[in-house]
């Protein structure tokens, strides 16, 4: 017998979670919120564990650090893609998204700071003839 994956629904888990995704680069992040102390889970690890620096860390934490809501909320992120710097910004994208649709006051504190809008910057592709997506060879006179 084949065994099924459970899929991700864009519904929350039970009644009183919130669920929302945050997309930066390559990088995709599912956040679901509950009631609770403040301890975040990132792919079954703490963000310390997961994380290489406390720059990054700071810089998803950045929504809930700014409403003062980082003690109010248990969160649990499932991500994949991209490296460390657009996983970091995926969360804070899913974590404001979050903070919206608890408390919709909350999106022209975070609409100011940015943190609502997706950063739709990604690696530009290679062209032939190029050796990147712009540098061309070097010109030879003769």
């Amino acid at each position: 017998m084949a065994q099924t994956k459970k899929r991700i629904t864009k519904t929350a888990r039970d009644n009183n979670t919130n669920y929302a995704i945050g997309r930066r680069k390559k990088s995709i992040a599912h956040v679901w919120f509950a009631e609770g102390k403040g301890k975040v889970t990132i792919n079954g690890k703490t963000p310390r564990e997961y994380f290489p620096n406390e720059i990054v860390i700071n810089d998803m934490m950045q929504p809930l650090v700014l409403l003062l809501a980082d003690k109010k909320f248990d969160i649990n992120v499932k991500v994949n893609g991209g490296g460390f710097s657009g996983q970091a910004g995926a969360i804070r994208l899913a974590i404001a998204n979050v903070l919206v649709k608890v408390n919709g006051d909350d999106k022209k504190i975070l609409k100011l700071k940015k943190l609502t809008t997706r950063d739709k910057r990604v690696k530009e592709r290679k062209k032939y003839g190029k050796y990147g997506a712009r540098r061309s060879p070097q010109f030879t006179k003769r």
